[in-house]
């Protein structure tokens, strides 16, 4: 893996070198292992061991960039299995998490300073929330990794910590009835390990609470305008080729207009959440989309010396709100604000009214566009 100091080495399916056929399996073998620490050492040395640092370099930083703008985003991951940092041992505190690229790094950042091992569960590159919903990031898949990497020869305690956020995909009673190992959840940011790990493996309720501030909101925003580009350029294409039949039909106060409807939605919806009056989210969009079409209907002279006529104004008011609404709901799949029943829920009514306004918001500016008289 270029750039972000981990070691791969040579191994077979299940991550061991030289395995025998009940490792790739997932069935691990018996062994009895003598409680020395020479053998102790030998297996920390072991390929089926990667070596992880704490410090990200410009690589990763960038990889991260292009994720949070869906650049490869669907593959960025790391390999699973079970990773060191610093100078573990077999006392060393166990942490589980995804094998979303991001992920493993926000954890092994936090990590400085400290050795412990990371045993990364193969959720398919999902985050651990999501995956934790998917069940990538569950009991069974916990318990595989346990003994895909045998983990109980690395360590001689039998206690995982595994992230909060993950709670919902993961059985901890069923873990150790199977694998004999027991399971803490830790605090829901990363940030706060050091500290969790400093009180004995206990979180304070501040630890526990879910933050989904500004800034939070502020970095999910570049994929939700990305999810909108391949739809906008089949936009655009429809209106340069309407231009064809009929020149100037549309033109700056089309784009700009269309444009800051995706910018409401997909960035000060977002950024506003929690001041905006409401609970759904495609209400949010609409209340501030609509906002904005009166904006642009008053820049263009409306309801004074207007630029355009009657239809074209009362499209706008149709359409730029739609718009704004169906990207904002988008981003109920981001939030902690919602529940899985509240989104159904909600777009079984927003879905039909969205699609209602921007199909008679479009009949009327295709009438205003070929009929500048009205």
């Amino acid at each position: 893996m270029d750039g972000n100091k981990i070691e791969n080495r040579q191994e077979c399916c299940c991550g061991i070198a030289n395995a025998e056929p009940q490792c790739c399996s997932g069935t691990p073998t018996d062994v009895i292992l003598p409680s020395d620490d020479d053998l102790i050492s030998s297996i920390i040395s072991s390929p089926k061991i990667q070596k992880a640092s704490t410090q990200l370099t410009i690589h990763d930083k960038i990889g991260t960039w292009k994720a949070r703008w869906g650049i490869n985003r669907m593959n960025y991951k790391v390999s699973p299995g079970i990773y060191s940092i610093g100078e573990a041992d077999n006392t060393s505190p166990v942490l589980v998490t995804a094998n979303y690229k991001m992920s493993f790094d926000l954890l092994r950042k936090e990590l400085s300073g400290l050795s412990a091992w990371i045993l990364v569960l193969d959720t398919k590159g999902i985050n651990v929330w999501c995956a934790a919903g998917k069940g990538t990031f569950g009991t069974d898949e916990l318990i595989r990794r346990i003994s895909i990497v045998n983990l109980s020869r690395i360590v001689s305690h039998k206690t995982l910590i595994l992230p909060q956020l993950g709670a919902s995909g993961v059985s901890a009673h069923e873990v150790q009835r199977r694998s004999g190992f027991k399971v803490v959840f830790g605090p829901v940011r990363a940030a706060d390990i050091k500290e969790f790990l400093r009180a004995g493996m206990k979180a304070t309720p501040e630890m526990r609470k879910v933050r989904f501030n500004m800034y939070d909101r502020l970095v999910l925003t570049p994929i939700e305008l990305v999810g909108t580009f391949k739809v906008s350029l089949m936009i655009f294409g429809v209106l340069f080729m309407l231009n064809l039949l009929k020149a100037d039909s549309f033109g700056i106060v089309d784009f700009y207009g269309y444009a800051g409807a995706l910018l409401v939605g997909c960035v000060l919806v977002p950024i506003l959440l929690p001041w905006i009056p409401g609970k759904a989210f495609a209400w949010k969009g609409w209340l501030m989309g609509l906002l904005w079409a009166a904006y642009v209907n008053v820049l263009n002279g409306w309801p004074f010396e207007p630029e355009y006529g009657l239809l074209r104004a009362l499209a706008y008011m149709l359409i730029l709100p739609s718009i704004s609404a169906f990207c904002a709901m988008n981003f109920t799949g981001s939030s902690t604000y919602t529940s899985f029943s509240g989104v159904i829920k909600e777009m079984k009514t927003a879905v039909p009214a969205i699609i209602s306004s921007i199909a008679i918001g479009t009949v009327l500016i295709l009438l205003a566009a070929f009929s500048p008289s009205i």
